[in-house]
Parts: C-alpha cells; sequence; structure tokens
C-alpha cells in the first residue's frame, strides 16, 4: 500500500523506513532502524530525485504509480550512486523505458559499475539547471560528502534544497517526515551527530566548500536522503554542519572512553567524571569502549571538547577495543581537541605512551602535560593525580580555550538572534573587566557583516570602548534572571568591579562574554562613532559571532512583562513614578524635567506615574 507525504504544492516524499536492518553499511548499529527518502515532483516533466534501497523497492514503487498514474516518469536525478540509494534504479528503468537519468560524469561511471542496464543519460555540470515546466533545479556538486559524484539539487520555485547524503540522520521516520530544532535537538541530534561524524566526517573540508556554495541560497526547506526533513529554520542545521565540518566542539564539555578488564580503570574513570562534575562541568559522557560501538564514541568526540582516555596495558600496548577507537578518530580526521591519558600497568604500564604516540599523529590535538598512571588499581597516590588532572581540564575549559578553526569564526545565526531586546555589553582596558545592560544593538550591514551598539556616555563600559575600540555582545535570553540584569545594569563599573568573583569565559578577542543565559556572544571592532549628545552610537565589524544556545532572545517587552519584578507600592497615598528600565521607584511631585535614574541612568522620560 502506498505512503506518500506532500512536501509541497507539487512535490511529494515517496520514500520509505526499514525497522529490521541492525547494522547500517554492515558497519553502524541503527537501533531506531533507517528511512530512505525519494522525492517526486508532478511538472509539465514529472522528475524523481533518488530512489530507495532494495529492502523498500516495493513501498517505493507503490508510492510512484499512485502519483503518476497514467503519467509518464520522465527524469530521475541520481544525486548519490550508492546503492542505498539507487538499488531501485534498475527496475524503475524497465518500468519507464522513456526515463532519463540526471547525473554527472562520475555518477554514470559508478552506476555503470553497479548495473548492467542501458541507461539515458543526461550529463549535468557544476552551476549546470534542468527545466521540467515550473520548476528549475541548480545543481552543486559536493564530491566526497561522501562519495566522489555526489551533488545536491536545488529547486528555485520552491525554494527546497535536495541535500543528499548531506544533513541525513540515522533512524527511521515515524509519522511525520519534518521536523523543527526543538523537536529535532530532543529527538534526532545525537543519530544526526552519529550520522555526520561517521558517514561525512572525515571529510570536513570537502563539507566546507559545500556550505560556501549553499548558504547564500534562499532555503526554506533540506531534504536529506536520510532521517527528517526540515522546513523550518534551516539554518539552525546548516551551523551545526559549520561547526562539525571545522571540527570545532559543541560544548565545552568532557568525554571519557576507558577500557577495562577487572574494574580497576573503571574505576579511576568514574572517579575522575565525579570530580568533574564537583567541579560544575556539565554534560560529562562515559563510555566503555568495549561494550559501546565505536561509531557512538566519534560521535561523542565531535560533541565534546576534551577527551581522557583511560586504558590498561596490554600487550605491551593498549587494549585492543582502545586501540580500534583511537584509531577509528584518526581515520574520521578528528582535531582541535584537549587530550588527557590514564595508564594501567601491573608490573610495566605502556597504554600512556602508545595512546599518545597515535594521537601525535592527528592534527590540532593538545595533550594535556598530567598523566595518571595506575599499578593494577587507585591508591591514595592515583587519587591525588585524578584530582590533579581534573583540576587541569576544569582549568582549560574555564579559560575558555578551546582549538577552533578561525576561518570560521563567524556564525551566522548568531546574528539572526538580535532582538529589540536585553543585551549584555562587555569590555576590557587597562585596569579592569566590565560590563553594562543594552538594549540597542542592531545588525548593520550582511556583506561585511557590521553591527551598531548605542552606549550611555555616564557608563564606565562607554568610555573602555572609546579606549579599546572592541566589545562583545551577549544577547539575553528568556530564561535570565534579574539578578543578572540587575548585577550588570543597576550599579556602575566606576565604583564596583563586577567581574570579580564571576566565572565568564573569554572569546577571541580576550574579553569576556556571558554563557549561561545568553543564546549568543557577537565581538565587535570599532571602525566608527556617532556622537548624539546622552549617548554615542558605535559602529563595529563583526571579529566573531558564536551560537551558544537555542532558548528564545529575550525582547524588550518580555523583560518588562515577565524579568522585571512588579513596583510595590508603599500604603500612604503619594504620586510615585517608576523608571521602566530598571524599575527605580522616585516618590514625591512633580518629578524633576532633569532627574537621572540612580541605577540605569535614564531619564525623565523614562519614567512613568503609577496612582494608588
Amino acid at each position: 500500500m502506498y505512503n506518500v507525504k506532500q512536501i509541497s504544492a507539487d512535490g511529494f516524499w515517496v520514500g520509505a523506513a526499514d525497522r529490521r536492518i541492525a547494522l547500517f553499511e554492515n558497519a553502524f548499529p541503527v537501533p531506531r532502524g533507517m528511512s530512505y527518502n525519494a522525492y517526486l515532483i508532478l511538472d509539465e516533466k514529472n522528475v524523481l530525485v533518488d530512489t530507495v534501497d532494495a529492502a523498500v523497492t516495493g513501498v517505493f514503487f507503490e508510492n510512484i504509480a499512485h502519483l503518476l498514474g497514467d503519467r509518464s516518469l520522465d527524469y530521475v536525478i541520481i544525486q548519490h550512486a550508492e546503492p542505498d540509494h539507487t538499488a531501485a534504479l534498475q527496475e524503475l528503468i524497465l518500468r519507464y523505458p522513456q526515463l532519463t537519468v540526471v547525473g554527472n560524469e562520475r555518477t554514470f561511471k559508478i552506476l555503470n559499475q553497479f548495473f548492467s542496464c542501458p541507461i539515458k543519460s543526461f550529463v549535468v555540470q557544476e552551476g549546470d539547471s534542468l527545466k521540467t515546466g515550473s520548476h528549475t533545479f541548480l545543481f552543486n556538486f559536493a564530491p566526497m560528502v561522501h562519495w566522489p559524484e555526489v551533488m545536491m539539487s536545488y529547486d528555485s520555485k520552491d525554494r527546497i534544497l535536495y541535500s543528499a547524503d548531506a544533513f541525513g540522520t540515522f533512524g527511521a521516520l515515524n509519522g511525520s517526515i519534518f521536523a523543527d530544532e526543538v523537536q529535532f535537538e530532543s529527538d534526532w541530534l545525537p543519530e544526526a551527530r552519529r550520522y555526520y561524524a561517521n558517514i561525512v566526517g572525515k571529510y570536513g573540508r570537502q563539507v566546507q566548500s559545500i556550505l560556501q556554495k549553499i548558504v547564500p541560497l534562499n532555503i526554506e526547506q533540506i531534504c536529506p536522503l536520510h532521517g527528517p526533513l526540515w522546513r523550518k529554520n534551516s539554518a539552525w542545521f546548516i551551523e551545526k554542519y559549520q561547526k562539525w565540518a571545522t571540527y570545532r566542539s559543541e560544548e565545552l564539555s568532557v568525554m571519557i572512553a576507558y577500557a577495562s578488564i577487572y574494574g580497576n580503570t573503571k574505576n579511576a574513570a568514574e572517579i575522575l567524571a565525579h570530580l568533574l562534575d564537583e567541579g560544575g562541568i556539565k554534560n560529562v559522557a562515559l563510555y566503555d569502549v568495549s561494550v559501546t560501538h565505536p561509531s557512538y564514541i566519534v560521535a561523542e568526540a565531535f560533541r565534546c571538547s576534551h577527551i581522557v582516555f583511560a586504558s590498561p596495558t596490554y600487550n605491551a600496548g593498549i587494549f585492543c577495543t582502545m586501540e580500534t577507537v583511537l584509531l577509528d578518530l584518526k581515520a574520521h580526521n578528528l582535531q582541535n581537541r584537549t587530550v588527557a591519558f590514564i595508564e594501567n600497568g601491573s608490573w610495566s604500564p605502556q597504554s600512556g605512551s602508545t595512546m599518545r604516540s597515535i594521537l601525535n599523529t592527528m592534527q590540532d590535538i593538545n595533550i594535556l602535560d598530567t598523566v595518571v598512571t595506575l599499578k593494577s588499581s587507585v591508591k591514595e597516590e592515583q587519587l591525588s593525580a585524578l584530582k590533579t588532572l581534573s583540576a587541569d581540564i576544569i582549568h582549560t575549559i574555564h579559560a575558555a580555550t578551546p582549538i577552533i578553526n578561525h576561518a570560521a569564526k563567524i556564525e551566522v545565526n548568531a546574528l539572526f538572534k538580535l532582538t529589540y531586546g536585553i543585551f549584555v555589553l562587555t569590555v576590557k582596558d587597562q585596569y579592569k573587566d566590565n560590563g553594562c545592560i543594552v538594549n540597542t544593538v542592531i545588525q548593520v550591514t550582511d556583506n561585511p557583516k557590521r553591527i551598531s551598539v548605542t552606549v550611555n556616555k555616564a557608563n564606565y563600559t562607554h568610555d573602555s570602548i572609546l579606549k579599546t575600540k572592541v566589545f562583545n555582545v551577549s544577547i539575553l535570553t528568556t530564561d535570565v534572571p534579574f539578578s543578572l540584569i540587575q548585577h550588570f545594569g543597576f550599579q556602575s563599573g566606576k565604583t564596583v568591579d563586577k567581574c570579580a568573583d564571576k566565572l565568564f569565559k573569554r572569546s577571541d578577542n580576550g574579553l569576556y562574554y556571558i554563557d549561561d543565559y545568553a543564546n549568543a556572544f557577537i565581538s565587535g571592532s570599532v571602525i566608527q562613532a556617532h556622537d548624539y549628545g546622552t549617548h554615542t552610537e558605535f559602529i563595529a565589524d563583526v571579529t566573531q559571532a558564536v551560537v551558544l544556545s537555542h532558548t528564545p532572545s529575550a525582547t524588550y517587552q518580555y523583560y518588562f512583562d515577565h524579568i522585571k519584578p512588579k513596583p510595590q507600592l508603599k500604603s500612604e497615598k503619594k504620586k510615585v513614578y517608576v523608571c521602566k528600565t530598571c524599575g527605580y521607584i522616585y516618590e514625591g511631585d512633580p518629578l524633576p524635567s532633569d532627574f537621572i535614574c540612580p541605577l540605569c541612568k535614564h531619564g525623565a522620560d523614562d519614567f512613568e506615574l503609577l496612582e494608588q
């Protein structure tokens, strides 16, 4: 029985799911099964985008027959020649003999290696297009994402990117074929990360190349060959790919991968995990490499900034399953990580040096000097060493110095977080770090990326920007507590050190940014300053922009409605004026026209009368 889903006015998903498959590509566990997506667009010339795996061809052909009826199938675009997307091609040609197969030279070379039936071919080059009536498909080649013939098709009418294996996910679709970022992050992200890291993770440079081609496109929907489709805020997923492709970690966190024969190395790994947790490190991941498939560990290595490998010495080397994991990480080109070792050996611990020799062959791996050495089990001496290692890891995380690819500092999605909202503006001069609350941060231009920030001249932050010409803007979220706004907004940096005893992180420009209650930060380098009397508007080039979370930005109205406490009026009948910005109460009548709020420095125009 057919099972089709509509994706546009005349476009349809005609794929199927295989829930019996145990190993994808006979290598990767898929406990949730696998989806194989294909798409049929009905036009003057009907076009199919890819086919499916042999396991689900029955439903696939029923779907196509249902939609076409007596009409012909004119084109099939083969974006990826791997058999899980072309297994149905030979029978498709037999059923629709007039069918023209669209692909590039490499596509047909590989197809001829798999199939023997004659193919009516239409060879395209990079940037070519195919018009089928009201639809025009533009072809962008994506070699090694993850085979050399891969290409993507962009339908300019429906603004749909058919992305081949890119943006794919392990797992069978359940009911809906669509996912937004909230559902995706909770239900699909771990499997999307595992799919990326293991299937295309080795080819970060090639992924960066195709991202440069597709980011300028007006994409309203992404349709991959595996997993759910995106039709809302696809930039969120593109940003994930930008991060993975440049081998930047998603989180400042730690993965501990251990091998253990009698439980002693496991014990050391668990002690370290507890120490890190007590030190405030979130989302620590702990894996036994003997029972966890390497694909999960590879995926977590793409998520975490720090990795600890703990292994006993085995045959004068590394325990076999740990060696498999390390070689797998090397094969997938993992880089830009901070790494530490725990070694164990009852008479001659050698695993640490052997693990180091493998990691030394990988790019941009920062190996911590502290190595914990066990001789059979954890004693007081090793407990002390584990505490030292934990402290070293926590220090590097708190210093916010992950190794990143500086060619990709600006995440476009970070600027999308800007609203007429509430921001923490941070600076650093020769004397100290400081910050204040502002509500006017605006993107001025896209190319080059520039923002404007307007700052009250009474603020210490204002003078620091004039001197240093650099600043950070942290975009606050709807879960920000009023206490943080009080801290930065209701006291002056001229009399208070706002960053003393506060544990913040530093961006590439050396300035603090807020991470707990911000969804992005933007670094600016001032190029112009405009004097507007009480305020100065700074125009700045964006030098770094990073997404921190997907919690919604706190708009100015949201601050008034939900964050700022309501004023508590005293019982006596007096006229009371309240500052609309910070909530400061002035009692008396009239409010002086030149009154300046002692907390936020706003003038009388920003006060409103409250009658009891």
